[in-house]
């Protein structure tokens, strides 16, 4: 082969060589782009494992809505951590892992601002005087609670329901000694279910859930308390979009009407 050739094929060689790896790294590129943007396409659809960290006293109506989530969004699935605020924001601070968070009043949730997202308010609540079935006790008004022959039990002071609790006893000056504090409203209104408490504070919507078992004395507005219910999502989610899209949609009128329906007020 003459030198001419061999010069002619190591210049090709060269040539091929410098227009190939160019090439090579767009394609890498390509690829690692469209994974990127895949990942990012179905998360902003909606498609992840979505951990909700909730207040108690959303179990039943949520559990409801967590289903007609899915329906609506296929690839979806929604799993709830039911707790008092108090203890779902000791989670957040640990940090769990969960997407999202709905507590029952501001002030948990403002406590959390460096881990949450902007919180809305989804709906709103009122405290009732639960009783057992039939109201044996002819309970009539806050002022009944403070009878020393009644057990009346009440959340713990740093759950939401047990502050709304005391901030409607001490707006009407009314000392009542509870034989309990429970660290929930679910706790609470199971030992009027149960038999173990005359009486017990708790939110209209949760006395609704247990209607052949308890008694729901209402309250006058103008000495109740309105407890909100803010939910925002975590900047801890490994499914940003995903969160923010089912926290958008508990504003939405299909989950709204279930929230009315359990007896939540609008937002």
């Amino acid at each position: 082969m003459s030198p001419f050739l061999t010069r002619r094929r190591a210049a090709a060689a060269l040539v091929t060589a410098a227009l190939l790896v160019p090439l090579a790294a767009c394609s890498g590129g390509s690829g690692g782009s469209d994974g990127a943007k895949k990942k990012d396409d179905g998360a902003s659809a909606g498609s992840a494992n979505l951990t909700v960290l909730a207040a108690a006293s959303l179990t039943d109506v949520f559990k409801k809505a967590g289903a007609l989530y899915e329906k609506e969004h296929p690839g979806t699935k929604v799993t709830f951590s039911f707790a008092g605020s108090q203890e779902l924001a000791a989670q957040v601070k640990q940090g769990a892992p969960a997407d999202a968070l709905v507590t029952a009043d501001t002030k948990t949730m403002d406590g959390l601002k460096a881990d949450t997202g902007t919180p809305t308010v989804i709906a709103k609540n009122r405290l009732v005087i639960a009783t057992g079935k039939g109201n044996p006790k002819h309970i009539g008004a806050l002022k009944d609670l403070t009878d020393s022959k009644l057990k009346v039990v009440l959340a713990a002071p740093e759950v939401p329901v047990g502050r709304y609790s005391k901030k409607v006893l001490d707006a009407q000056q009314l000392t009542v000694k509870p034989v309990s504090q429970e660290p929930n409203v679910r706790a609470v209104l199971s030992k009027v279910e149960l038999g173990e408490a005359d009486a017990g504070l708790v939110y209209k919507t949760d006395a609704a859930t247990a209607p052949t078992k308890v008694d729901a004395i209402d309250i006058p507005d103008a000495q109740n308390a309105v407890a909100s219910y803010p939910a925002a999502t975590l900047k801890s989610s490994q499914h940003s979009a995903a969160a923010t899209a089912f926290v958008k949609w508990l504003s939405t009128p299909e989950a709204q009407k279930l929230l009315q329906e359990a007896g939540f007020q609008k937002p």
